[in-house]
């Protein structure tokens, strides 16, 4: 029985959605479970339940369990056996840590990273995400999560006209990347480690299987993905999700190189209003939650359920992470 290893608990944060607790949080028995070879052992006798409660939570938190490290994480990302997605085409500069483990966005800690589906943006993109606490943050560093359905719901209520402006047309997104990583932003991934080459044909080659068009600039690169949906039709929960990222664009994308303004518009060319993009921002804050991190915390993510983003921190904090398909 999966209750002689997981307890299911309440936190304060957690909202209730018809019923339904956001996110699922998980605490361990701390009799049974006492390595990650237990914790690994457990994950795999129960993984059916634990992908039942993900399906119907749209994220799990897995808190107090014995986990410590990276190749800690590593283990419980095998455990769960979901194939390992390769980071090409996403905007954050990441390091590779250990294994299937890699560093979240390392922008500077004053920066906010705003709402967004992981990889939103390009046409290949993971179903699940993997976040750990390897250090809790001083202060602040939160992962605020917001379930999708309900952004899509709450702005085609408010704004109907705009949102199926977005359906028939979907969003263009427009970034120039620089040939190197730029660590001071949160966009400052390079064209080399985007597409992980170092021979402009075999980048030209990789963007064109994502549905991305490259313009050379001498030693910069505009990349043009879309127009592609902005609203999806999520099938195994039978409802539309704000499935974009179109408010970390309009409103992060911003470095020496972008123009936020310019980096997304509506799929025919127009540009958005700007009023709105903000008021969805706001929407977003009100319905999400956020959990303080805990060293050794494990949150697991829906990504085709729920948004996510990171508020400013101060160091210490690391938190690591891993795509899957």
């Amino acid at each position: 029985m999966p209750e002689n290893f997981f307890t299911v608990v309440e936190i304060p944060q957690q909202k209730v959605y018809n019923g339904v607790f956001f996110p699922a949080v998980l605490s361990s028995d701390p009799t049974t479970l006492t390595s990650d070879v237990s914790v690994l052992k457990a994950i795999k006798l129960h993984k059916p339940w634990l992908d039942s409660l993900l399906h119907r939570s749209g994220a799990v938190l897995f808190r107090g369990f014995p986990l410590t490290t990276a190749s800690d994480f590593n283990v419980v990302v095998e455990a769960f056996g979901y194939e390992e997605l390769p980071y090409i085409g996403g905007a954050a500069p990441r390091n590779k840590v250990v294994g299937r483990v890699f560093t979240t966005n390392e922008s500077p800690p004053d920066q906010k990273i705003p709402f967004h589906h992981e990889m939103a943006q390009v046409p290949v993109y993971p179903s699940k995400l993997f976040f750990f606490c390897e250090v809790e943050p001083a202060s602040g560093g939160e992962t605020p999560i917001v379930l999708s359905h309900i952004i899509y719901e709450k702005m085609n209520e408010k704004y109907p006209e705009f949102v199926e402006k977005l359906e028939e047309h979907g969003l263009i997104y427009t970034r120039v990347l620089g040939e190197e990583d730029d660590n001071s932003s949160p966009i400052g991934r390079g064209w080399k480690s985007t597409f992980l080459t170092q021979d402009k044909t075999v980048a030209e080659e990789r963007a064109a299987k994502l549905g991305v068009k490259l313009e050379w600039m001498e030693d910069v690169v505009k990349t043009i993905m879309g127009p592609i949906p902005a609203i999806k039709f999520e099938k195994t929960r039978q409802r539309k999700i704000w499935f974009n990222s179109m408010v970390i664009a309009y409103t992060g994308w911003e470095d020496a190189r972008n123009n936020p303004v310019k980096a997304v518009t509506f799929g025919d060319g127009s540009p958005l209003p700007g009023h709105i993009i903000y008021d969805c921002l706001k929407i977003l804050d009100e319905e999400s939650v956020a959990i303080p991190w805990q060293q050794g915390d494990i949150l697991l993510v829906d990504n085709l359920a729920v948004l996510h983003s990171r508020r400013s921190f101060n160091p210490p904090r690391r938190i690591l992470a891993s795509l899957c398909k």
